[in-house]
């Protein structure tokens, strides 16, 4: 390849695509950015929804810290904690843009049609017919193209049964029963719009039990508190500062070990700010999973069995045209 090709491509323009644009900007290495800004935030999540971390931990980062979400805020005159007053999903999006603006101007937006391998690189191709090589791809597409949906009911139509990702205005929901299956932020977050809009929700989990952070009580933490939970762009606390800050040292460790660290961290969980929006506010079918689902009269039957026993009798659930909305089956 000649030297004015550019060495590295990156694909997407989300949170990840956009730090490492800037800093690959600041080491002086060339590349080409593509995809639409902040498509995933802007178009396939739900309107009014909350970030559920904090706004110490929801920066996009720049090499020197330049021009994080607090500055954002001060200068639009937006609310702003870095603990205790939720990121509104408007205000991160529009945060992502100007921080498009300010750090990667050169983005471009096209899409990547394709990659192909090549002997000393890679062959990227764009939807308005551009082809170009490039020494190194990096890809930074986000979630939103993996949709996973339950094998068993995958047959169900579209106009009955979707991915949460495809819902981003929730107002053609109102007057409708619609069953959100999940135990995550995304389920807790969406099936709490919804009832807010004022739909009929029915979630259901295979979690026995819905866990949410905890409600910062606005008091100025101790030495010992931000010693033993100290904060980082995870969150705070001692494991996810190590997974934020040594990345490297975590690679090194034995698989087994990183498999079990990362089993055991997190997990499905809602904002503190969501509890209020779910609990006591709609049915709620806890430990069970979906074991068939059919339409019926133009209504879709959903069919429940106790996550841990199979030979027990199903329970039914039924919703209106159109129905159900799968969100994240992680929980």
């Amino acid at each position: 390849m000649s030297k004015s090709i550019p060495p590295v491509a990156i694909v997407g323009a989300g949170p990840y695509g956009l730090s490492i644009a800037a800093h690959f900007r600041r080491q002086g290495i060339a590349f080409r950015i593509f995809g639409r800004p902040m498509d995933s935030w802007r178009t396939h999540m739900p309107k009014g929804m909350l970030l559920k971390s904090d706004g110490f931990a929801s920066n996009i980062y720049d090499p020197d810290s330049e021009y994080t979400l607090r500055q954002f805020c001060a200068e639009r005159a937006i609310p702003y904690g870095d603990t205790g007053i939720p990121v509104r999903l408007d205000t991160f999006t529009k945060y992502g843009l100007a921080f498009r603006d300010r750090m990667v101007p050169e983005l471009e937006d096209k899409m990547v049609s394709g990659v192909d391998r090549l002997p000393d690189g890679f062959r990227v191709r764009l939807d308005d017919g551009e082809a170009f090589q490039a020494r190194q791809v990096v890809l930074a597409v986000g979630i939103t193209h993996f949709e996973n949906v339950p094998a068993n009911l995958a047959h169900l139509p579209q106009e009955f049964f979707s991915h949460s990702s495809r819902h981003h205005d929730l107002e053609s929901f109102q007057g409708r029963k619609v069953i959100v299956m999940g135990g995550g932020a995304s389920a807790l977050d969406l099936a709490g719009l919804l009832h807010q809009a004022g739909v009929d929700v029915h979630l259901v989990s295979r979690r026995k039990e819905l866990r949410f952070h905890t409600q910062p009580n606005g008091k100025p933490r101790s030495g010992w508190q931000q010693i033993r939970h100290p904060h980082s762009g995870l969150g705070p606390g001692l494991r996810s500062r190590f997974f934020a800050n040594a990345p490297q040292v975590f690679h090194y460790l034995p698989e087994p070990l990183r498999l079990e660290l990362v089993r055991r961290s997190l997990g499905p969980s809602g904002g503190w700010f969501s509890k209020d929006m779910v609990m006591g506010r709609f049915p709620l079918s806890l430990g069970h999973t979906a074991e068939s689902a059919e339409i019926q009269n133009g209504m879709l039957q959903l069919h429940l069995a106790p996550r841990q026993a199979a030979s027990a009798p199903f329970r039914r659930i039924t919703s209106s045209q159109p129905p159900a909305i799968k969100c994240g089956w992680n929980g």
